[in-house]
């Protein structure tokens, strides 16, 4: 089926979200973007979808199944496409940008911490608090998430199987997340052609048409896209050649400074490669850049790795941001500007992990974003998502079981933690009962992890 028709110059666009309004929900997403994909996601769906009605669901997630099929950090991509949707180029690299920026300012502080002065009783209370409200935020937009998107399984059973075989695949058989999404593009492009409505239809109105409000979003399902989101083919060579220069330009200047063997030239081709990788997220790609940064590079030790990835868990932000611990560690032990610059050293390094592994993800959204919306009409491409969809929801649930085990059954010893699942049970609560916020609850299970270990609880 062909896709709708692009609208001519004299329909209407969107109505205009506010820029500024944009602009200050995008910084602070960045500054409480906490809990992974998974929760990062679930903020936007609330806030976008729901709260602020700036986007549709259907819209929302069709934006969504493509980043998931993208390399990279799923969920800063989502925003920056979504930035970009709303307020052109400019408004995607704010989106993408602030995403990040407060993550990565604070990591740099939290490492020249942890390298200057080393663990800290107070921090790592903190840690132990924060730890179990992380995994209760991403089994809550498990829940969130997959009550929209899954009916009665004795309905449609198929979605049901698409999110429980997910979830098996990646928890009992350890199959890698590229080959689910593409069984799950197949059978969804098959469905449409066998049975069209077996995945069902993605819910196109939100918790606020529930509530008898309007549900109307500015860019809902059948507004046209604007002039900028529509493919041209001289615009998408005009952001692979300003991807490549991008990309082209820092590493001549690596190479002139340092060489190949430089230690700053070899984290900016590793984290490109690593960037290319990132299928399925963090955890997909974490085994692999722990292997090389510990075993090959040498810039940090496992223990150093298990540290700096409890950071990158326990802060605002992507989860591959550990990789800009990764570089500050190896860039601080390595001595990238000699003794006597430790620290702008480190920071370096960190800023060039960063930029590398991000720069990518950018030029995905801004390139391949129009070629999307014009995709919004073909019905099998559609249903394939669908299946994505549910699919997304089993590896989500994965991911969510994969941090309760790391909560209640901490490594190395792997006792259990009774006060860690309270805490866990207790935030859990207070997100699905209580409709606490994310900043409330972290806050709350930080100041209960103090009080904890200062009590000697444990």
């Amino acid at each position: 089926m062909s896709p709708q028709p692009a609208s001519s110059p004299s329909e209407p666009g969107p109505a205009l979200v506010p820029r500024r309004e944009a602009y200050l929900f995008w910084l602070r997403l960045g500054l409480i973007s906490f809990g992974g994909p998974a929760g990062q996601i679930a903020i936007m769906q609330r806030e976008l979808v729901e709260r602020r009605r700036w986007i549709s669901q259907q819209r929302f997630m069709h934006a969504l199944n493509y980043c998931m099929l993208l390399p990279g950090p799923e969920a800063q991509q989502l925003a920056t496409y979504l930035g970009w949707l709303m307020h052109r180029t400019a408004g995607g690299l704010v989106a993408g940008v602030l995403f990040i920026l407060p993550s990565l300012l604070l990591l740099v502080g939290l490492s020249y911490l942890y390298m200057a002065h080393g663990q800290q009783p107070l921090a790592a209370a903190v840690l132990y608090g924060l730890k179990p409200a992380v995994a209760a935020i991403v089994l809550h937009a498990v829940y969130r998430l997959g009550a929209r998107c899954l009916e009665h399984p004795a309905r449609r059973p198929l979605p049901w199987l698409l999110a429980v075989g997910a979830f098996v695949a990646l928890t009992v058989l350890n199959l890698p997340f590229p080959w689910l999404i593409l069984a799950a593009l197949l059978l969804g492009w098959g469905a449409v052609r066998l049975a069209p409505r077996v995945l069902g239809e993605l819910p196109a109105q939100g918790v606020a048409e529930r509530a008898g409000q309007a549900a109307t979003a500015l860019i809902d399902d059948h507004t046209p896209s604007p002039d900028h989101a529509r493919p041209r083919t001289v615009r998408l060579l005009s952001v692979l050649a300003a991807g490549l220069a991008l990309w082209m330009l820092p590493m001549l200047a690596l190479l002139a400074v340092w060489g190949w063997q430089g230690t700053l030239t070899q984290m900016a081709t590793f984290f490109t490669r690593a960037a290319l990788l990132t299928f399925g997220g963090a955890y997909a790609v974490l085994p692999y850049v722990q292997q090389a940064a510990v075993e090959h590079y040498q810039w940090l030790t496992t223990a150093q790795m298990m540290d700096g990835l409890a950071l990158g868990e326990s802060t605002p932000g992507p989860l591959i941001m550990v990789v800009a611990f990764v570089a500050f560690v190896g860039g601080w032990g390595q001595q990238v500007l000699g003794p006597d610059g430790l620290f702008a050293g480190a920071a370096l390094a960190a800023v060039v992990a960063t930029w590398f592994t991000f720069l990518p993800s950018f030029i995905f959204i801004l390139a391949g974003g129009p070629w999307v919306e014009a995709t919004r009409g073909w019905a099998a491409l559609s249903t394939a998502l669908r299946a994505v969809t549910c699919t997304v929801i089993g590896v989500m649930a994965s991911l969510g079981w994969t941090f309760f085990q790391a909560v209640v059954f901490p490594a190395p010893q792997g006792r259990f933690d009774a006060i860690a699942l309270a805490l866990l049970a207790l935030a859990l609560w207070l997100l699905l009962r209580r409709n606490w916020g994310v900043v409330r609850t972290l806050l709350l299970s930080a100041a209960l992890g103090v009080l904890v270990l200062n009590n000697g609880a444990i």
